[in-house]
């Protein structure tokens, strides 16, 4: 596995971000696109030591493309110079959550879990309800020493407690969020080992899991809304 022919290939799209390039590159762009997929196979097997739902998964079915949507966006560059994966017991999937990836040159590569989409008004109310009756969970989860010393708990969040919850409940600060994620940033230089990264992401992804595993229970039975 050449982790670096990745940061090589997304470095040059970074920096020729049209088109023509693009298409001009394709090549490359299969190659380095092959070492991401075999990195995630052997990532998959890593984090299957720990945690067997992953571990049916065929990486191809877990990227996300290159191609931007640039419809509402100020930027117009076509293309988002990161490869991306999100390793769950349902593939790529927002629900159930799982692994996140982020291989993306000039220091932005990042591992992470958690619910990031906050636009299932029902998944958000799944887990708000589920703090509300489990707060001490909660509470011993996040504030577990090795899981402090490496996350955060990051998310959309409302300025007040939304209507219908107490806002002295002694998890009130998190039911004000709409999604309930982490993230742990990568430096580029983190990705010039294939061994050493997979050993640190596995390792960051055993300490994640039972955050993972808290808003799986709380989402149990969540359905992804039909197109």
């Amino acid at each position: 596995m050449n982790t670096q022919l990745i940061i090589e290939y997304l470095s040059a799209l970074s920096e020729n971000n049209n088109r023509e390039w693009y298409h001009a590159n394709k090549e490359d762009y299969k190659k380095a696109n092959a070492e991401f997929e075999e990195l995630l196979q052997a990532l998959i097997l890593k984090v299957g030591e720990f945690d067997g739902s992953i571990l049916h998964n065929n990486p191809k079915d877990l990227t996300f493309k290159l191609v931007r949507d640039t419809r509402f966006s100020h930027d117009k560059s076509p293309y988002n110079p990161a490869f991306r994966a999100h390793i769950s017991s349902k593939g790529k999937l927002p629900v159930p959550v799982g692994y996140y990836l982020m291989i993306k040159p000039g220091n932005q590569s990042f591992l992470g879990g958690g619910l990031f989409a906050d636009m299932f008004k029902e998944a958000t109310a799944m887990v708000r309800d589920y703090i509300v009756q489990h707060g001490e969970e909660w509470e011993g989860i996040i504030h577990d020493p090795e899981f402090e010393k490496y996350f955060t708990v990051q998310g959309t969040a409302l300025k007040k407690v939304p209507a219908g919850y107490d806002k002295d409940h002694p998890q009130a600060e998190y039911l004000k969020f709409k999604s309930w994620y982490l993230e742990y940033p990568l430096k580029d230089e983190e990705m010039n080992g294939a061994e050493e990264f997979l050993a640190k992401a596995a390792e960051i992804f055993r300490i994640m899991k039972p955050f993972n595993d808290y808003l799986n229970k709380a989402l149990a039975g969540f359905r992804m809304p039909e197109r």
